[in-house]
């Protein structure tokens, strides 16, 4: 379990994280998202003592990191794929780093059949492409079989069967009982693999809530229509709570109506449907409504 308390962090004269407070905790996927310069990296920094807090405080498993006698084999990090050696090989990397804590050697050749990296271990970690780099950074973070993963955008990079790898093998250790906190900018791939999720924004909480409860309370289900009378079926609906967009000639979104509503509505006045598809919202769509104030760098709209 990981419990933050009013952290805050300042560099001179920015607040990069403002007394946040949340509980990471254990059986979970925990879903970490933000936009850019939300203060996620700086959070997960102050967790593994990379970042010294201007004030308050944060623990794993009720201790800080600095004080755990053995880090790696309590906690596994990623925040750097590419803060490695360029001139050593995978394979003397990871015994490196094994070395550091008594791992024995044969834990780096699991690690390195896990995280697919057998026919690369001998290759330099400099000559890696993106999508090994961060095979090897998650051959790292395993390395100590630690209680506790903390990855900061560790799918960036990786093929879809990487990708997928990752999904499932975070959700396994998550049902082992172990505490995973996972960043991401991928909505849909979060989507698909957090229990949770905390969302910052400007170095604040925005959101702290399983993931269908904050998808549920930032999205509303509309329903498109396809038929043929369209205008006489946005006639009959129509009513308190009902909206209606013209999406494209004979097509209608419906949103306060359900699609059952809907139909049976259509039925009573003799209106043909030539499609019904309800669609509810996404975590994107949450996620974008939760943060619309909070994106410090917006891009412009094409026109």
């Amino acid at each position: 379990m990981i419990v933050a308390r009013n952290l805050t962090k300042r560099f001179g004269e920015k607040t990069a994280v403002s007394d946040v407070s949340f509980t990471v905790q254990s059986g979970k996927v925990t879903g970490f998202l933000g936009p850019n310069g939300a203060g996620k990296s700086t959070t997960m920094r102050m967790i593994v003592g990379l970042d010294e807090p201007t004030s308050g405080s944060v623990t794993v498993d009720g201790r800080a990191y600095r004080s755990l006698r053995s880090p790696l084999t309590e906690v596994g990090v990623l925040l750097d794929a590419k803060a490695v050696h360029t001139g050593r090989s995978a394979r003397n990397h990871l015994f490196a780093m094994a070395a550091t804590h008594g791992i024995p050697r044969s834990r780096v050749d699991d690690v390195i059949e896990l995280t697919g990296l057998t026919s690369v271990a001998r290759r330099r970690a400099g000559r890696f492409s993106l999508g090994m780099g961060q095979r090897l950074g998650l051959a790292t973070a395993l390395l100590g079989d630690p209680q506790t993963l903390i990855l900061d955008e560790p799918i960036n990079g990786l093929d879809p069967e990487g990708v997928r790898w990752v999904r499932q093998f975070v959700r396994a250790l998550a049902a082992e009982g172990r505490t995973v906190l996972l960043s991401s900018h991928l909505m849909s791939e979060m989507a698909l693999t957090a229990d949770h999720v905390i969302v910052l924004g400007r170095g604040r909480v925005l959101a702290d809530a399983a993931l269908d409860d904050l998808v549920g309370a930032w999205t509303h289900t509309v329903v498109t229509v396809r038929s043929p009378r369209a205008s006489d079926l946005a006639h009959a609906i129509a009513g308190a709570g009902v909206t209606v967009a013209d999406l494209a000639p004979g097509v209608l979104e419906v949103g306060g109506l359900t699609a059952a509503a809907i139909g049976d509505t259509a039925a009573a006045h003799g209106i043909p449907l030539h499609e019904l598809v309800p669609r509810a919202g996404s975590l994107e769509d949450a996620y974008l409504a939760l943060t619309e104030e909070a994106v410090e760098y917006k891009t412009k709209e094409a026109r």
